[in-house]
């Protein structure tokens, strides 16, 4: 009942349906990283983070990623090779959106927190980027290749609750230096 009506709301106000699931969902992965991972207790809860992952993913994540997946759609075909065709969506997702993207998440919450953007980029991206990497393609193939265009963006902000976790996370550490996840 709920997937339908989100898929109805999905396909009359794509960009304003996610832009509100994002928001909800990335606020949420900090909660998880502020609760679960760090342990703050609710007293300690910073409400300015979480703010921040809620004006990001809401602001620019959800409707970034409605027009990217749009594009992916439209633009990247390869008649008669379906899994080639997503093969192909998954690079251009990783090599162009998932770096821009973790670019500019990095560098604007390093702008709201009112430090330097270079420093946050020097310290995390290419960490993160890594990680990303571990994680997304996977993720991406069997969105791409199963799940409708309407429902791509809410498929990756659920998986995105450990992601947002992870970037809380990462975001929150001094000089980036933390190995949540560890490295394997």
């Amino acid at each position: 009942m709920a997937l339908r009506w989100y898929q109805a709301k999905s396909a009359s106000r794509p960009i304003l349906t996610a832009a509100i699931s994002s928001a909800v969902l990335f606020g949420t992965g900090d909660a998880m990283a502020q609760h679960l991972v760090e342990k703050r207790g609710l007293k300690n809860h910073d409400l300015g983070r979480t703010t921040r992952m809620v004006l990001y993913g809401g602001a620019v994540f959800g409707p970034a990623a409605t027009k990217w997946f749009g594009f992916l759609q439209n633009k990247v075909k390869i008649p008669g090779r379906p899994n080639l065709e997503i093969v192909a969506r998954v690079a251009a997702d990783q090599c162009l959106f998932a770096s821009t993207n973790l670019f500019v998440f990095l560098s604007s919450m390093a702008l709201m927190e009112g430090t330097d953007p270079s420093k946050k980029l020097e310290s995390t991206y290419w960490n993160a980027l890594q990680k990303n990497w571990m994680v997304w393609p996977a993720v991406q193939f069997t969105n791409f290749k199963f799940v409708p265009l309407e429902s791509r963006v809410l498929v990756v902000n659920v998986v995105s609750l450990g992601w947002n976790c992870y970037l809380s996370f990462l975001n929150s550490q001094p000089g980036g230096e933390a190995q949540y996840p560890p490295d394997v």
